[in-house]
């Protein structure tokens, strides 16, 4: 029952993607990537949710407060929250510079702000290296469902059947595969959440079982000087990340600025899930404590809990969380290959190259899954440590008139090798996010630079007209 609720649950989501790209087979590369730039603001909503609430909330989220305690729910909820407020003002932005520079990418963006191929494959490389760690971390997610459920699958077989359904959504229709499937994976997500939540509570006869001071130590629910200062440091750092880094892959198909900021206002909403995880992270840990894995402690709670039909819903929820995160994201480093490392490739080839890029991406993340795999949230964490290397280029584009493009440049490389370097010593400053040190640095050197020796003047996104826009296409 179990393995043929999943099966047709996948095999649905499959043949949603089929209809989804029915009228969109021989477009051009703007319909492949960014869906011709024509979705309307419920479909951004759905677009978004789908892939800012990955496998990495169904599994990732309980996993850190099952090792960590209260201090990793509290930043993971405070920074979506705080993002979305700020998402509201940043998010049509976004999308207007995608606009003015027909951009289908964020390094096109940069690059034809700033007319710098040099700074466009800068871009590009840091993107890249960035995404790589957060498809590895829809497939440490998907690994760890698929193998708690008590099938014959090894974890070879496991990452496998992700990376190829993936890549058939992808290939199929581009774009809007992520958008139409999102919907379906976000009815099961919901389902699969509730139910191992209400589990939790009728098993252990009541809330108070499950999160009173009775059942759980001060440690799990409480925190204070660096856990506290990481908490808030975090919650502030990737606040800012969340649109600014992630936000080109579900921004720049919206038909209109008023369609992105529409669809922020209800995204709020679909945080009420997190009580339920919640609960089911607190009944893990005295439930089932000593995990060796804590990456496994929501799906073993719901295996315990949950009758194997119920169970089979539970999982494909999660299943499609991270394929559906996972074709997205390697539809999005497809196409900075096709267009910004290999610019030269015609615009009738550039689909081709981008589903083989989408293929040699998901292969890499299968590798580094089988050979690496770590906990969840790390991973979390160094995906936006790279990626917060783009804000200070973002924020040049969207607000200032003279920044230099050797700035941005230099600015972006000096936070990627501090990232890294911060990452792979594991380094401390009191409990302060180490991304933000990172980002910090990049800020300086961009606009410390600018501020010495201003560049050439340039109309920022932000204070762009209609008049003014036009203008600049031309």
């Amino acid at each position: 029952m179990l393995i043929a609720m999943v099966a047709v649950v996948m095999a649905a989501s499959i043949g949603l993607a089929v209809w989804a790209g029915r009228g969109s087979r021989g477009g051009g590369i703007s319909e492949f990537l960014v869906g011709g730039r024509s979705f309307p603001a419920w479909l951004i909503y759905f677009l978004a949710v789908g892939e800012v609430y990955s496998i990495g909330t169904m599994i990732g989220f309980p996993s850190g407060i099952y090792a960590h305690g209260a201090s990793y729910g509290i930043w993971f909820i405070g920074y979506i929250l705080l993002a979305y407020s700020l998402g509201y003002f940043l998010a049509p932005l976004v999308w207007r510079a995608a606009k003015r520079h027909e951009a289908m990418t964020v390094p096109d963006v940069f690059g034809r702000h700033y007319r710098s191929r040099p700074l466009e494959l800068i871009t590009c490389v840091t993107m890249l290296i960035a995404l790589v760690p957060w498809g590895q971390y829809q497939f440490i997610g998907l690994q760890v469902v698929l193998s708690n459920l008590g099938l014959s699958l090894s974890p070879v077989q496991c990452v496998v059947l992700a990376g190829i359904i993936a890549f058939v959504y992808i290939a199929v229709s581009g774009v809007r595969s992520p958008a139409f499937v999102s919907i379906l994976k976000d009815v099961f997500m919901l389902i699969g959440v509730v139910l191992v939540g209400v589990a939790a509570v009728l098993a252990a006869g009541g809330t108070a079982k499950v999160s009173g001071p009775e059942v759980l130590t001060a440690a799990q629910t409480t925190m204070g000087g660096n856990d506290l200062l990481f908490a808030m440091t975090t919650i502030a750092f990737q606040s800012v990340v969340f649109y600014l880094g992630f936000g080109g892959a579900y921004v720049f198909p919206a038909r209109s600025e008023r369609a992105v900021k529409t669809s922020t206002v209800w995204m709020p909403m679909y945080m009420l899930i997190y009580p339920f995880l919640v609960l089911a992270a607190y009944y893990g840990v005295s439930a089932h404590p000593g995990l060796a894995n804590p990456n496994t402690v929501f799906m073993v709670t719901a295996r315990g809990l949950l009758p194997e039909w119920l169970l089979g819903l539970v999982a494909a929820g999660a299943a499609l969380s991270g394929v559906l995160v996972l074709a997205a994201t390697a539809l999005s480093i497809g196409g900075m290959i096709s267009r910004n490392i290999a610019p030269n490739v015609s615009p009738g080839a550039q689909r081709r190259w981008t589903v083989v890029a989408v293929a040699g991406f998901l292969v890499l993340g299968a590798v580094l899954t089988l050979v690496a795999s770590t906990l969840m949230l790390t991973v979390l964490n160094l995906t936006y440590n790279l990626l917060a290397q783009v804000v200070p280029g973002w924020l040049a584009i969207l607000f200032a008139k003279r920044v230099r493009t050797s700035a941005v440049a230099a600015g972006m490389v000096v936070g990627v090798v501090t990232a890294i370097t911060l990452y792979a010593t594991d380094a401390t400053f009191g409990g302060v996010n180490p991304g933000l040190v990172s980002l910090g640095l990049n800020l300086l050197v961009v606009f410390g630079w600018s501020a010495l020796a201003p560049g050439a003047e340039r109309v920022p996104v932000a204070r762009g007209t209609a008049a003014t826009e036009q203008a600049i296409v031309r």
